[in-house]
């Protein structure tokens, strides 16, 4: 074989090499994830959010490439980690979306940081939690009825908490107001976890809570649960009638969570995040999980929880309207 012909064919070989060496390189470069992802969760500690967080998130890991670490960060209800994660711009920072920051905040404060529609992109719809209405053992009450019944005999005495103005109990709370015409105080906290010490202390008489984190306190007897905000009753608690057994027909309270993220990422990565977090949502694991904490795992398709959104935003707007709910100094 001619010399020069054997020269030129391994020429084009180096040149083959080198361009699959450069493939890959330009692969590993467009890795997504490059390292952990960060799941912030706009609220304190110690509630049904941090519970279907991190169950969601364990799953997530499994298979998408690298740890997904869930970070609490409270405060402004909800409103201080939603921009934080609006302007992020490293494509690993993600955050929970909730009935309060997604459906609410943009209803009940003038000016946001931030545009929840514009700035966000759905993922898909983790969870939706039953409402629970509880208060404390020592008030002499056992349902609703009674509950109502006492809160008009002392018009204004009567102290509820919840984990922040516009909070997902905050909503549920005057949602009860509204419809049994009753008066009682609003004390926000920074989260549930303290302000449910504080109910199990006695400085607070009632609240309205996701099912996952008052079970356990109620099975203590810690806390009494006198309805539920579901259609029907839960199997969890077969004895407890629903709100609207009690003389409220068609009244219904659930909370939700789902995954959002910077609508700016890529595209492909957006569609990655997708497919990992509606799989680990749908596994046994996270079913069983949230089930054992009477939730319900939902794992929609970012369409389907973008119609949610903007459907859960007309009627809460409307329930906000109606109810006159503030950012700051509710009654």
């Amino acid at each position: 074989m001619p010399s020069n012909v054997i020269a030129r064919r391994h020429f084009l070989q180096a040149g083959a090499a080198g361009l699959g060496s450069l493939h890959a390189w330009s692969l590993a470069q467009d890795a997504w994830p490059s390292r952990p992802l960060r799941l912030v969760v706009p609220f304190a500690p110690g509630g049904s959010s941090e519970i279907v967080a991190r169950a969601v998130a364990a799953e997530m890991a499994k298979t998408i490439g690298q740890n997904v670490v869930v970070d609490n960060k409270p405060g402004a209800a909800g409103n201080i980690a939603m921009q934080e994660v609006a302007n992020s711009t490293d494509e690993h920072t993600m955050i929970l979306g909730h009935i309060g920051t997604l459906a609410v905040n943009p209803y009940i404060f003038a000016k946001l940081p931030y545009d929840t529609n514009r700035d966000f992109a759905p993922i898909t719809l983790f969870s939706k939690v039953p409402s629970l209405y509880v208060v404390n053992p020592e008030l002499p009450v056992k349902n609703i009825k009674e509950f109502v019944a006492y809160a008009k005999a002392k018009p204004g005495q009567l102290n509820y908490g919840s984990a922040g103005n516009g909070s997902a109990g905050h909503l549920a709370m005057e949602y009860l107001k509204m419809v049994s015409n009753t008066f009682m105080l609003h004390v926000p906290y920074r989260g549930t976890g303290p302000m449910l010490t504080d109910l199990m202390a006695g400085r607070l008489q009632a609240a309205s809570v996701g099912a996952p984190a008052l079970l356990s306190f109620i099975k203590a007897g810690k806390l009494r649960c006198i309805g539920t905000g579901t259609a029907q009753r839960l199997p969890q608690m077969p004895d407890v009638p629903t709100v609207a057994e009690q003389g409220y027909p068609g009244f219904e309270m659930t909370q939700w969570y789902g995954l959002m993220a910077p609508k700016k990422w890529q595209p492909a990565h957006l569609a990655k995040l997708e497919t990992e977090a509606i799989k680990a949502t749908r596994s046994t694991l996270v079913k069983d999980k949230l089930a054992q904490e009477t939730a319900l795992a939902v794992g929609n398709t970012s369409a389907e929880f973008n119609s949610f959104i903007q459907a859960e935003q007309k009627r809460w707007s409307a329930v906000i309207a109606r109810a006159q709910i503030k950012p700051e100094g509710l009654g």
